[in-house]
């Protein structure tokens, strides 16, 4: 892998497998570090699975088609501009104009 931000004297772990993180509801609400731990004071996270988080993307059939809508709470855009839930959404706007709603 990339040895990029590492210098001398500084202490390094080698885990021996790909980095995993805790998926599934457990983790909903959770704060943990980019080793999956527990950061949040609130205990085991107590898991189903770990998944690697360097994984390959879910193919086109796996992937979500629910006809939802994301509701943004901005009335203008919920009426001309509606958005998929789950999909990907580019928003701009300038300052005082409610995007970050």
């Amino acid at each position: 892998g990339s040895s990029d931000g590492l210098r001398r004297g500084l202490d390094v772990t080698n885990l021996e497998h790909p980095i995993e993180v805790p998926v599934g509801k457990a983790t909903l609400g959770r704060i943990m570090n980019v080793l999956g731990d527990p950061v949040d004071m609130k205990g085991d996270i107590g898991e189903e699975e770990r998944w690697a988080i360097h994984r390959a993307a879910p193919s086109y059939e796996e992937l979500s088609n629910s006809q939802e809508l994301l509701e943004t709470g901005i009335k203008v855009i919920d009426l001309m501009c509606p958005f998929a839930k789950g999909g990907k959404v580019g928003l701009f706007g300038g300052a005082g104009v409610g995007t970050t709603v």
